[in-house]
């Protein structure tokens, strides 16, 4: 029974965990909801000669198949050329550098900087900060390889630096290839209220938001101040944004300016980009968490970081709770737990209530609320949670390596190009088809979940069939994804794609 109670513990702590995580999102919601009903009004455009010296950085590393897109877009920026530096930051080991060479000679006219580094010290953050020294602008702009940046980007959001607190403009993707598979649909569903909800919200609070990586502007000085680029975190990007509105840099966000961007067709490109994002997530709250706490910044801004920087060790709770609740069900089965210990642990399902609430308006803002639009989210809502789900031990691991402070190098997300060409992946250079030892153990507990469904059916007891089968299908929709397929990039490509 001692044994019972423990894994009992481990389970309302982890619970507790999600509660406070999903807490956090009420208020956020709350903060968007405001905001939307009374926007902050744009500062107005600033006339032709008083447009200031920027800088646009693109860091490649071996993006053959989506360096011309990238080229085609930037050269078609809106900005006086005389004013404008388009810095190509190449750490390239294959054709891509030569690729590169040919295209510069069909834009002489737009001011394109060749830079290309022997080594890749750094990874990201190295390109830019070695770039950074470099640069002409007063303002320095960052687009990653598979961005497609609009004309106006740089008109947009260059008024807002008239305020001298300004330290950053961040701008919200959107997904050129959304509609390729549910993979990509899932993926885009997570994004859209991350960008709509989470950034607006803490925007509007005052909150500490992140600069995230690419579709971004930057004062240089700001970037200067809070000292450079630093490659010490896989996420470089929210280290920099946390140093610089510590030191009391203004951060603006905006949802109506759009970054169109490619997203990861494969499970094992999803996993690559998810084990960055979770690990350098972990590593800053690491780095970040107690000098916020001790930062003179009022209570709000600190529990909202708190839950920022910690966002990650969701998955270490989710895994916690998928294996705890295992036992916790045979014990309630068997009367070995009181009833009245379950029926108050519904409590819990209030956090799940605001997190559909969240992903409900996140998603549907963008789509008017049309009763196609919430016929859909009502069947995308749970796949994506089962996903989530299943992606719980890679996370995780990755989670538990960046609070023990395990250095792992900076994996890059293959780019395909799908837009283009829907069979891009096959033929894929970057598409290394392994089965890693994380698939066998997802493998494992696809059976295990799908094994206590059938016992739960067989044995008529339903209290947690709901979250036994979405754990049971993320589980299998995950570790089946993740085995390399010749036939097709996912479990569920969408066959209609249109080419173009």
């Amino acid at each position: 029974m001692l044994l019972i109670y423990i894994v009992l513990g481990v389970y309302l702590i982890a619970m507790c965990f999600v509660l406070f995580y999903s807490l956090t999102q009420a208020h956020l919601l709350v903060s968007f909801l405001r905001y939307r009903a009374h926007p902050t009004p744009v500062p107005e455009a600033l006339p032709e000669e008083e447009l200031p010296q920027v800088t646009v950085q693109l860091p490649i590393y071996n993006e053959q198949y989506v360096i011309k897109r990238l080229l085609r877009a930037v050269a078609q920026l809106n900005y006086p050329h005389e004013r404008l530096e388009i810095q190509i930051l190449d750490d390239s080991t294959d054709v891509t550098s030569e690729i590169i060479r040919r295209q510069l000679a069909k834009y002489p006219q737009v001011p394109f900087t060749y830079l290309h580094r022997s080594n890749r010290e750094g990874f990201k953050a190295g390109a830019l900060k070695a770039g950074l020294e470099r640069a002409s602008g007063e303002f320095i702009a960052v687009f990653d390889a598979d961005f497609v940046p609009e004309p106006n980007f740089i008109r947009k959001t260059i008024s807002h630096f008239q305020d001298p607190q300004v330290g950053m403009v961040q701008s919200r993707w959107t997904h050129i290839n959304e509609g390729f598979s549910m993979l990509t649909r899932l993926q885009a569903f997570a994004l859209d209220t991350h960008f709509m909800v989470e950034q607006t919200g803490r925007n509007a609070l005052g909150a500490f938001i992140n600069f995230n990586g690419t579709g971004g502007i930057w004062r240089k000085a700001c970037i200067l101040d809070a000292g450079n680029w630093e490659s010490d975190t896989l996420t470089e990007d929210l280290d920099l944004s946390y140093r610089a509105q510590r030191r009391n840099w203004k951060f603006v966000y905006r949802a109506d300016v759009a970054s169109p961007a490619e997203l990861p067709p494969l499970m094992s490109a999803i996993k690559s980009q998810q084990f960055r994002w979770t690990k350098g997530g972990a590593e800053c709250a690491v780095k970040h968490l107690r000098q916020v706490w001790n930062a003179d910044v009022p209570m709000r801004v600190r529990l909202h970081a708190t839950a920022h920087l910690l966002n990650s060790t969701v998955f270490i709770a989710i895994l916690a709770v998928s294996l705890s609740s295992i036992p916790i069900w045979w014990a309630f089965y068997k009367g070995w737990l009181p009833a009245y210990y379950f029926r108050g642990a519904t409590v819990f399902l209030f956090g799940f209530v605001i997190i559909a609430a969240v992903y409900l308006v996140g998603n549907l803002s963008l789509k008017k609320y049309s009763w196609k639009s919430i016929g859909k989210f009502l069947w995308e809502l749970p796949l994506f949670l089962s996903v989530s789900m299943g992606l719980s031990i890679h996370n995780a691991h990755a989670v538990w390596l960046g609070f023990w402070g395990r250095k792992t190098a900076f994996v890059r997300t293959p780019k395909y190009n799908l837009k283009k060409n829907r069979n891009a992946w096959r033929k894929n250079k970057y598409h290394q088809p392994t089965v890693s030892v994380g698939t066998y153990m997802e493998l494992g507990m696809a059976c295990l979940f799908t094994g206590v469904v059938l016992v739960s059916l067989f044995v008529q007891t339903y209290e947690m069939l709901l979250f036994h089968s979405m754990l049971a299908v993320g589980f299998w929709v995950v570790s089946l994804a993740s085995i390399p397929s010749r036939r097709s990039p996912s479990l569920m490509e969408k066959k209609d794609l249109p080419a173009s």
